[in-house]
């Protein structure tokens, strides 16, 4: 989820105050988000991006922050998800982990509806979506996940149990002895307490790369943070300047 889409799409404002949060598609010309089509729950906030003519690319730079977890484990077994949105990180995990088994919960139908138009994979031997509320799947899922990447959010932030005491001690829980969980707190910084706590204070705290204003925490078992040294030097793209300009899909 990124904060940099506000000021647009007025034409929708009226809808939002409705309450109507059905996920919408959107396509810019002439800004940031050039040659891409965008997710929506509402006007304000942009939830996933695609380029048209490379959609396995990561065009978010949150979403590059997360796929750092690579830096500690380069060929993870299986790989959980929680959040689907527009696909970004399950898309890029499917095409660089040929060898993981990869798993997405997405309550929001609506959103699985979607998969298509953004060249999400269909399910196959390796990888398969549920529509499920992301704190049951990890909880019938002890052990299991060597990454854990949580991204879940809906018209209003961050659900309540998706972001608990509760919620992070389940996904301590839901990894194997050397797993590591990635998840986007946005701008929940109160929540990062909660994270230290399930799993004594071995996290890490990023901002994401680029002007995003979310808030990247990894937070690992056993000795998995110190296989590597920290921050990455990330790659940035300069985006060009323009006004943004929304067109419902």
């Amino acid at each position: 989820m990124t904060n940099q889409a506000s000021g647009f799409l007025d034409d929708y404002d009226e809808a939002d105050k409705c309450g109507d949060s059905s996920p919408f598609v959107c396509e810019y010309e002439g800004s940031e988000y050039e040659g891409a089509v965008c997710l929506h729950f509402n006007a304000f906030e942009v939830q996933s991006a695609m380029y048209k003519n490379a959609p396995d690319e990561l065009v978010l730079g949150y979403t590059r922050t997360m796929m750092n977890f690579l830096l500690f484990n380069k060929h993870p077994r299986y790989v959980g998800m929680i959040g689907l949105g527009g696909g970004s990180l399950p898309k890029a995990c499917y095409r660089r982990l040929p060898e993981a088994i990869i798993n997405v919960a997405e309550i929001n139908p609506e959103v699985i509806a979607l998969r298509d138009f953004f060249f999400i994979p269909a399910n196959d031997d390796r990888f398969a979506v549920f529509c499920e509320d992301g704190a049951e799947f990890i909880q019938r899922q002890p052990g299991r996940f060597d990454v854990l990447l949580v991204d879940g959010f809906d018209s209003t932030g961050q659900p309540p149990q998706l972001c608990s005491e509760q919620f992070y001690e389940d996904c301590f829980h839901s990894l194997t002895p050397r797993g590591l969980l990635v998840v986007n707190i946005c701008a929940g910084q109160h929540l990062i307490s909660r994270v230290r706590k399930a799993f004594g204070n071995q996290i890490i705290v990023t901002d994401s790369e680029a002007t995003s204003t979310n808030t990247i925490v990894f937070a690992g078992k056993g000795d998995i943070l110190a296989t590597t040294s920290w921050p990455p030097r990330p790659k940035r793209v300069q985006q060009p300047p323009g006004r943004l300009v929304g067109k419902r899909m």
